[in-house]
């Protein structure tokens, strides 16, 4: 098998990061790519002027590519948050008022998976609580995904780069998407598995792959040490997608890596060889 069997997708809150949002669309499909994913593009907003969606929803759409992934609201994303559904107060109604926003963006483009990162610990508040507040909100998310025919990801993170984020490994992300499709009973709660982060915490690749692979619903990848693109590391991302195609994995990977000191369109020669 190997790298050319792939389906990826190009996650734009990280590439392409050189050229206005409104740009980047047409910049992947000019690379040779035919799908996209996007952090919250709106950072301080949950819920952006109309005319905001409607031209972004026209970029994507002029460049002719599909929007494959969408985080909901994340708070600072890139910056000090990691989410908002878990933290008390003003961050989990701005994750609430986001939710339909999200899934109604995501549903005008055919999207079919949406992404809930789950928030910092917050000092001071009990992590039971948050974990309560995190279950009511992953609840909603999960069926408003559910009403425009999309999947929930629940993503884990490193601890290294994340150490307030409470799911740093792949059995925690997963116990949560358990959670989470035993309360709704609509089983459309799905493992994000980013092989970045779990190497970064040192987790067995293979082993969290044999055992979680029925529960991904996606896949995103960049190399370890630096997060940059395969082959600037030591990770085995060849290997490692090809156990994944094994084990049952037939949908995107999602290229989530930083293009390094040089332009993002000079950041795929890896896919040539």
């Amino acid at each position: 098998m190997g790298f050319a069997e792939e389906r990826y997708n190009v996650n734009l809150s990280i590439l392409f990061t050189e050229l206005p949002l409104l740009e980047r669309p047409a910049a992947a499909a000019a690379a040779g790519f035919t799908a996209v994913e996007l952090w919250w593009p709106w950072v301080g907003s949950p819920t952006p002027e109309r005319s905001e969606l409607d031209a972004l929803k026209q970029a994507i759409e002029d460049a002719a590519v599909r929007l494959t992934g969408l985080n909901f609201y994340a708070g600072q994303l890139p910056g000090p948050d990691r989410g908002a559904l878990s933290v008390p107060g003003e961050e989990s109604e701005r994750f609430r008022a986001n939710i339909d926003v999200a899934a109604g963006f995501a549903e005008s483009l055919g999207c079919k998976a949406l992404n809930a990162l789950y928030g910092n610990r917050v000092e001071g508040v009990d992590p039971a609580e948050q974990d309560a507040l995190a279950l009511e909100n992953l609840v909603l998310a999960a069926r408003a995904a559910d009403r425009v025919g999309a999947i929930l990801l629940i993503e884990t993170l490193n601890n290294r780069e994340s150490p307030l984020y409470p799911l740093v490994s792949a059995p925690a992300g997963v116990g949560v998407v358990d959670k989470v499709n035993e309360a709704t009973g609509l089983g459309n709660a799905r493992f994000l598995m980013d092989l970045y982060h779990l190497s970064m915490n040192g987790e067995d690749l293979p082993s969290v792959i044999e055992r979680y692979a029925a529960k991904t619903g996606h896949v995103q990848i960049a190399d370890n040490p630096g997060r940059g693109a395969p082959g600037t590391g030591s990770l085995p991302l060849e290997d490692l997608l090809d156990r994944l195609r094994k084990a049952g994995y037939d949908g995107w990977v999602g290229l989530e890596y930083k293009p390094g000191d040089r332009p993002s369109t000079e950041a795929f020669d890896w896919l040539s060889r």
